[in-house]
């Protein structure tokens, strides 16, 4: 049986009817229409669903919708501002660190939350960050290359 939720998700608060069962992804994609965050092992083991919730990298697709409530939601959408990306989606572009793109989403909500707290970071530090996202093509190392340029430059 469908249940409301209200759940705020890049700002906005949005009304649902979900079942209990639903995962935040299935939400998020389904019923709001957010892409961002990728369908990929629905199992917790590849990070292309991470998502902030409440700050912290959540796999979305491991988290019920109705767990959700009351908590603010970002996805990759909502880190851009007025049209423009934001510093760690721009040096994702500007280090060629984004290929097939998939993962790419994941990996930058991933990095907003270890690069949240403003410690200086070495890249071994950014690559145990990120070890629960999953990338097939870039190797990791352009990756850590945009992490560590947004964390330098701040």
């Amino acid at each position: 049986m469908k249940q409301i939720v209200n759940i705020e998700v890049n700002g906005d608060v949005h009304e649902v009817a979900a079942e209990p069962r639903d995962s935040l992804l299935e939400v998020l994609r389904d019923h709001l229409g957010l892409v961002g965050p990728k369908r990929g092992c629905d199992g917790g083991g590849c990070g292309c669903c991470t998502v902030l919730l409440d700050g912290r990298a959540v796999y979305s697709c491991m988290v019920y919708v109705l767990s959700a409530e009351g908590s603010a939601v970002t996805t990759v959408e909502g880190l851009a501002e007025d049209g423009q990306l934001n510093p760690l989606q721009s040096a994702f572009v500007e280090a060629g660190a984004v290929q097939c793109g998939y993962c790419t989403p994941g990996m930058i909500m991933t990095a907003t939350e270890l690069l949240a707290d403003g410690e200086d970071l070495d890249d071994d530090e950014i690559r145990h960050g990120i070890a629960g996202n999953l990338c097939r093509c870039t190797g990791y190392q352009k990756i850590v290359d945009a992490v560590q340029n947004v964390a330098r430059n701040r």
